[in-house]
Parts: structure tokens; C-alpha cells; sequence
């Protein structure tokens, strides 16, 4: 369904500053699937996320979606196939648009929008409220509230809602919880599996947290230096707990992490 193939990636190439981000990876997503991504920061998660939703080029390999290369298209010419919520709740929603806005306008995405466009649609405000109530939020009685009002927690859980209001392929979660409390944060991991589960998309979700990364999705792959060290999923997924995440980690990279988060610099 996804493949990604030796992909490569070197951002400030041929200066000082050059940081090779992809060394190589492939990668191949059956439909459905839901992958969680691991690693300290620079190990090249958010950049591999990035190159798939057409964020950035690579340097050199390719990038399938159900058989078409997409390659060289860019982020637009893919958002039709690709949904995303980033670790900014903000950067998933307008502040000075109100909850129904918000909604408005992603469920016009790939059609000419406009605000007026977009809330003319009959029955659209009861669709919506609808669509609110299953977050459990009580945000299906603030459709006219400002998106800036909402809790980080809110917001995030509407971002997700907002990213897979219409029929796509891919699901691309940036650690998407990062940013809140631990209880917004378990709240937003459950709606992000039940709603991936219910559309059965098929998901990428980056993590800092070994335990999510295991709780959540059917395979986990673990990335170092551009590059993928793990790639675990079915019967031997199982078999992993955190102690053995940590300990791979430790013999791959030389580097001890003493507890769940991998937020190494």
C-alpha cells in the first residue's frame, strides 16, 4: 500500500551543516496497517513523515502509494490520500475560525473553499455536531466557540477528527500527544485507534514513548541515524516489553536510555 524505497535525504547538503536525516530506508506499510515510529530526536522520524506527506524531497529513492510513485508531488497534489496531525495542537486549526469553521473547511478539503461554501452545505451543522459528540468532549455544544478557546486536549482530538473527516489512504500522526497532559494525551491515543481502526487507515504514528509504542498499532519499527534498527510486528511483537526496547537500543546505539522516553538530543 505505502513503500518506501532507499530513501535518502541530507538536509545543508555539501556544507558544515550538513545532517544526513534518511541513510537508505525502506519501508513497506500493508493497507491497514498502523505503524508506530521510535527514536531519540534526529534519528529521522519526523523527516521519513515529512517525505511521505511531501513536506521534502528526497535526495534519492522513491515513494509509492498504491502502486503510483508520488515521489515528486507535492504536499497538495497529495492531500487527497494523506491526513496529518502534527505535535502542535495549534498547527492542526485555525484560532480565529470557531469549531464548526474548523470542521467546515476540512470537510470541503479538495473542493473550492470558502467559509461560505463550506457552512452552506444542508445539514452540515447537525453532521458536524454529530461527528463532535463521539470525541466525548462535550464540543458538539461549542460549534460557534473560537478553535483558540478549546483545551490543548480539545484541540488535538479535533485536529484528529478534522484530519480524517473524509475517505483517504494514510494517516500520519506526528507525536500528536507530545504537547499534552498525560490524561488529554491517553485520551487522544484511544480516539486516534478507534477512529484508524473504525476507517481501517493505514497509520504511521511517531512516539517518544517506547510504552505507547507498543500499546498502540500492530507494528513498531525503531529508527537511529537516519536509518531503521527495528522492525517487529505479529507473534514476535508480542514478545517485546520496554526493557527489551531499551536494551536493543542501548547494544545498536551504545547509548543507556533509563526509562520509557526517548528524548535524547
Amino acid at each position: 500500500m505505502l513503500s518506501v524505497c532507499d530513501a535518502f535525504l541530507t538536509f545543508n547538503p555539501g556544507t558544515p551543516l550538513a545532517v544526513p536525516a534518511l541513510r537508505g530506508v525502506d519501508l513497506d506499510v500493508e493497507e491497514g496497517q498502523f505503524v508506530t515510529v521510535i527514536g531519540t530526536n534526529g534519528a529521522g522520524k519526523s523527516t521519513l513523515l515529512s517525505a511521505i506527506a511531501g513536506d521534502v524531497r528526497l535526495d534519492k529513492g522513491g515513494i509509492y502509494i498504491d502502486g503510483q510513485e508520488v515521489t515528486n508531488w507535492r504536499t497538495e497534489q497529495r492531500a487527497s490520500m494523506i491526513g496529518r496531525v502534527f505535535q502542535e495542537p495549534r498547527a492542526g486549526t485555525c484560532s480565529g475560525l470557531t469549531v464548526e469553521e474548523n470542521l467546515a473547511l476540512a470537510a470541503s478539503r479538495g473542493s473550492r473553499r470558502s467559509l461560505r461554501n463550506a457552512l452552506g452545505r444542508g445539514g452540515q451543522r447537525r453532521r458536524l455536531a454529530d461527528q463532535l459528540s463521539r470525541l466525548d468532549m462535550g464540543m458538539e455544544d461549542r460549534l460557534g466557540a473560537m478553535a483558540g478557546t478549546l483545551s490543548g486536549g480539545q484541540r488535538q482530538a479535533l485536529s484528529l477528527l478534522m484530519a480524517t473527516l473524509l475517505p483517504m489512504k494514510i494517516l500520519i500522526l506526528d507525536e500528536h500527544t507530545a504537547a499534552l497532559d498525560p490524561g488529554a494525551a491517553a485520551t487522544v491515543l484511544d480516539l486516534s485507534a478507534e477512529i484508524t481502526g473504525e476507517q481501517k487507515l493505514t497509520t504511521l504514528m511517531v512516539t517518544h514513548s517506547m510504552r505507547n509504542s507498543l500499546d498502540y498499532g500492530d507494528r513498531t519499527i525503531m529508527m537511529n541515524g537516519g536509518r531503521i534498527l527495528l522492525d517487529v510486528h505479529g507473534d514476535a511483537r508480542k514478545g517485546y516489553d520496554v526493557p527489551d526496547l531499551l536494551d536493543l537500543f542501548k547494544k545498536t546505539t551504545g547509548t543507556e536510555v533509563e526509562d520509557d522516553q526517548l528524548i535524547l538530543s
